[in-house]
């Protein structure tokens, strides 16, 4: 195979076309250029090839077998025409010579027989004009005149032949007639053919008007006609229907459907979405008009301007469209010959309540129909006037003037108390206190949305640090609205609404300051410990700040810079905070349920939650002994507190109703009789029970459920076994262990998901392999499928080159004969070309020859 290569190599450098070393031959190689493989020693049954190898030799073979094939193929690309014998039986084996020239015989005989064409029914019929066949016509051998007639057929007629031969017999004789009718005219001068041309389109005049009249008495004759027909069809009858006619069906759902879609009104373009910042800047718009209106209103100044001052009146004005709005007149009656008043108290009774409701609605309309030219005051004064003069000096009557200023004055009055339209942004919390203390829950979310809208940070560049400032501010009054003695929960839900927005807008600035007041709330509980050795439970604010926070982040994160400490701080207060009294017990039950409503999306366990809620089961047990667990802090197993919710009065269990727990108990609100401080206690034993269920809800996929829910279970079996609770409470007990008996079964039945056990993966060595090696170049050890699949590889790879290698010389070829071809048209081109200049040349000299010749005549 390396001696084919070498071939192969030699063969490569040939450059000459194949023509030419196909034609000549070739000298004798040179001694010096001949490779001879020489072999060390004989080997028996191994055949020898390529012991002398000779340059040039398989290098001339492949190009000749190139240019017999692929040459080929190349000149013939772009030929389609194939040569096909279709003589009948040419390829059939099964015929002899004899029977195939028998049969073309046959079919040649047939071909000219048959009819060209199936719609010639007459073929064989010969086709005749005048009795000469067509086919003799078509020949064009006599020339026949077809208007001359059938008899003198052959002739020339005497016009004709005067025309053409001379004579002019005939034509001469037509000349004379046609002169002497000429001659007996007389001729007519230029004014007779004027007159005659006036004449004539006068007439044709009065034809065209004749025509016209006529067409038009006949059009009104019709029109006439038409009207008496029109009244007969308008009276007739109808036709009779068919009975017998099929009604007709009537449309599916599908083609209302289709109906309804095809008259249902297309959609019309609407304007763009405006921006957030052009809403702002809009509703500060809006709210700046209402302010300056309500500071013109507060003023008693005319709020539409030159709009209410009196028209201006010509002294030509008669006043013509003088109206009056209503009829104020009244029949004069007596009663008991004095007059009567009835009528006029009602209708002063309805002023007042008019002037009432345009109190409490600042809009000053009383301040326009006074001013209002057309309000016709001089007659309602005159009208005043005479009532005056017959009503009783008893009953006091203001003027109008007067009446008027008390309008004014309430309208003003009105604007004062009015909430202003625009707020700046307070730079203390004091400010804002001062603008939300003294107004209700609704003025209040007002003053912050408009201090928002007047302070978007949109409309200015200072603005959006002065809203940062204002959550601090709002947080700030949410916690003295909660340590206030009667704490204002309504208020404050409503501003975690504004909160959440603010916190929107300035994500960063919020967590600041919610961390900044747990970090705060963090320190006092370090502080008491240090100094007292215990620490209380915090204020409702703290707790609230911690609900905020939850509400305003995300709670479901693995770590976040504001919920990551909010449920340590809430850890630390359900561990070292003791349980002393009804109110511990409902802030850590609050604590509690918040604890869940952060992990609900995440399902974190929580150690210190189900610890509590055990707390809270045992001290609100009876019987204490062998229920087989501990309590750890902040719980004791005895002492003052270990029957803190523990209820012994029937009359007060058989009374109490389940209810919510108020978070006016967390603010230090203190029981005013034993009956509602034992209500309390169910409703904390309640609540606690509930939470539990939720927790079973919550952790039923971990894998120490059983061992966490165990001390849970034994004192909800207590519970349940102690009949002085309530139905209601036992309900729920019963209720929550039936949960947390279902939960248990499901999670044994789906077991957690853990790794398959797999064999670890040892670390790699850099110890080296030792092979050992019999022959050289050959690896020993391996197999025998092995050795045949190295040796295919190996086949594989070497033909591969080869192929490529092939392909490689036949594009060079190819190269090659393109570049021969090219080269023989520019040759042939050049030549054209040098012919055609000598003989232009040749020419050139020709004429320049004649020239001289010419000149020199």
């Amino acid at each position: 195979m390396g001696k084919a290569r070498l071939a192969a190599f030699r063969r490569k450098g040939s450059g000459a076309p194949a023509g030419a070393q196909s034609g000549r031959a070739r000298p004798n190689p040179n001694p010096f250029e001949v490779k001879v493989n020489r072999q060390k020693f004989p080997v028996l049954g191994r055949k020898a090839r390529h012991a002398v190898g000779q340059p040039g030799v398989s290098r001339a073979r492949a190009v000749q077998k190139r240019t017999q094939t692929l040459l080929k193929e190349y000149k013939e690309r772009d030929k389609s025409n194939v040569f096909t014998d279709k003589r009948f039986g040419e390829y059939s084996s099964s015929m002899s010579p004899e029977e195939k020239m028998m049969k073309r015989f046959a079919l040649e005989q047939q071909r000219q027989h048959e009819k060209k064409s199936i719609y010639n029914l007459n073929e064989d019929e010969e086709l005749t004009h005048y009795g000469q066949s067509l086919a003799d016509i078509e020949k064009h051998n006599d020339i026949v005149d077809s208007d001359s007639d059938a008899e003198e057929r052959g002739t020339l007629s005497a016009e004709l032949t005067a025309a053409h031969f001379g004579g002019g017999g005939g034509l001469l004789h037509k000349k004379t007639l046609q002169q002497q009718g000429e001659d007996e005219e007389k001729p007519r001068s230029r004014k007779e053919l004027i007159e005659e041309l006036i004449a004539k389109s006068k007439q044709e005049k009065r034809e065209r008007q004749a025509q016209r009249e006529g067409a038009l008495e006949l059009t009104e004759k019709l029109d006439q006609d038409w009207k008496e027909i029109q009244t007969l069809l308008a009276h007739k009858t109808p036709k009779p229907e068919n009975r017998d006619q099929k009604e007709k069906p009537k449309p599916d759902a599908y083609d209302m459907m289709v109906r309804e879609l095809g008259f249902e009104m297309k959609a019309q373009p609407s304007n763009r979405m405006k921006t957030e910042e052009e809403l702002a800047k809009e509703e500060q718009e809006r709210l700046q008009k209402l302010e300056a209106a309500r500071l013109r209103r507060m003023r008693g100044e005319d709020m539409h301007g030159d709009s209410r001052k009196p028209k201006h009146l010509s002294a030509d004005d008669l006043n013509d469209d003088f109206v009056l709005d209503k009829d104020d007149r009244r029949l004069l009656s007596y009663t008991d010959g004095k007059m009567s008043v009835e009528e006029e108290q009602s209708r002063e009774a309805s002023d007042g309540e008019s002037e009432e409701d345009h109190h409490e609605d600042p809009s000053d309309e009383n301040l326009e129909e006074s001013s209002d030219p057309d309000g016709h005051s001089d007659l309602d004064s005159d009208t005043e006037t005479e009532e005056d003069c017959g009503r009783p000096d008893t009953e006091p009557r203001l003027a109008p003037q007067k009446r008027l200023a008390n309008n004014g004055h309430k309208a003003r009055e009105a604007a004062r108390n009015e909430l202003p339209y625009t707020f700046a942004a307070p730079e203390s919390y004091e400010e804002l206190k001062s603008l939300l203390s003294g107004k209700t829950m609704e003025e209040q979310l007002l003053v912050v949305e408009r201090i928002k809208t007047c302070n978007h940070p949109s409309l200015a560049a200072g603005n959006k640090a002065k809203l940062e400032k204002l959550f601090g501010f709002l947080l700030e009054y949410v916690g003295d609205l909660a340590t206030s003695d009667t704490p204002d929960l309504g208020v404050i839900d409503k501003l975690v609404v504004q909160l959440y927005n603010l916190c929107q807008m300035f994500p960063d600035s919020a967590s600041n300051s919610i961390k900044f007041v747990l970090r705060d709330a963090m320190h006092e509980m370090e502080g008491s410990v240090e100094a007292r050795g215990r620490v209380a439970f915090p204020g409702l604010d703290v707790l609230i700040y911690l609900k905020i926070a939850g509400m305003l982040f995300p709670t479901s994160d693995f770590w976040h810079p504001v919920t990551t400490p909010a449920l340590v701080c809430m850890s630390q207060l359900l561990t070292k905070c003791p349980v002393l009294s009804l109110h511990d017990v409902v802030k850590g039950l609050f604590v509690c349920c918040m604890f869940l409503d952060y992990v609900s999306l995440s399902r974190r366990f929580i150690p210190e939650l189900v610890n509590f809620l055990l707390g809270i089961l045992y001290i609100a047990t009876p019987n204490k002994h062998g229920q087989g667990y501990t309590l750890v802090h902040p719980f004791r197993a005895s002492g003052k507190n270990s029957e803190l919710l523990l209820v012994s009065d029937e009359e007060d269990t058989a009374t109490w109703q389940r209810t919510g727990l108020s978070l006016r108990w967390a603010s230090g609100l203190k029981a005013q009789t034993k009956t509602e401080a034992n209500h309390t206690r169910l409703s904390c034993l309640a609540v606690c029970v509930a939470l539990v269920k939720h927790c079973v809800l919550l952790y039923s996929s971990l894998p120490a459920f059983h061992d966490i829910m165990r001390p849970l279970r034994a004192l909800l079996t207590e519970h349940l076994a102690n009949r002085t609770h309530p139905p209601e409470l036992q309900e729920l007990c019963q209720s929550t262990l039936s949960t947390l008996t279902d939960m248990g079964k499901q999670s044994q039945r789906c077991r957690p998901l853990v790794c398959e056990k797999s064999k670890p993966v040892p670390l790699r060595l850099f110890t080296p392999r030792l092979v050992k090696v019999l022959e050289f170049g050959r690896k020993q050890g391996s197999s025998k499928e092995e050795q045949e699949r190295k040796r295919l590889i190996h086949k594989h790879k070497r033909e591969f080159k080869g192929a490529v290698r092939e392909i490689r010389r036949d594009n060079q070829f190819l190269a090659r004969m393109q570049l021969s071809e090219t080269l023989e048209r520019d040759a042939e081109r050049k030549r054209k070309v040098k012919q055609l200049f000598n003989s232009l040349a040749t020419q050139e000299g020709e004429w320049k020859a004649l020239k001289r010749k010419k000149f020199k005549k």
